[in-house]
């Protein structure tokens, strides 16, 4: 496993829509590793394909730390209520913005044997379900904030020495 480079709003591989995949093979499996190990790293609860160069229908989700949920060619089929929070993104570093987002969202995805799963989510999941798919159609969460992006501050003691 690796820690990839997390690509930044302006680059054009962020703008672009994703592909599907078609087959699992061992270089998926190695980009899924290294997207997990890379969002971990970055202390991030969501990384989509293309925060990593890739153009590929594949995010990685872990809103608790220790349930990671990998989604291959993930699309959202329900949707329901709505709430409005904070949102970032690793590939936005230092800034954050208010975004209204549905409170519940169900999602059709492949598995790691490309079998399909219904994945449910309320509040930050469905939030980060949303916002990461939305990467795989080459969107950021900067064209729905509502309002200014306010810069983040980070604490010192939530920094590692």
């Amino acid at each position: 496993m690796a820690i990839r480079n997390i690509r930044e709003i302006g680059e054009e591989v962020l703008t672009k829509k994703c592909k599907e995949v078609t087959e699992m093979t061992p270089r998926i499996k190695e980009l899924i590793e290294d997207m997990l190990e890379t969002m971990y790293e970055a202390n991030g609860v969501g990384l989509a394909a293309p925060q990593v160069g890739i153009l590929k229908r594949i995010v990685v989700i872990d809103t608790t730390g220790d349930d990671p949920h990998i989604l291959i060619n993930p699309r959202i089929v329900e949707t329901s209520g709505e709430q409005t929070g904070q949102e970032g993104c690793l590939s936005v570093p230092g800034k954050s913005g208010q975004v209204t987002r549905p409170n519940y969202v169900k999602a059709v995805a492949l598995d790691v044997n490309m079998k399909e799963f219904e994945l449910e989510g309320t509040e930050l999941l469905a939030r980060a379900i949303c916002h990461e798919l939305d990467h795989l159609d080459g969107n950021l969460y900067v064209e729905k904030v509502e309002g200014p992006l306010q810069d983040v501050k980070y604490d010192e003691e939530d920094e590692e020495a």
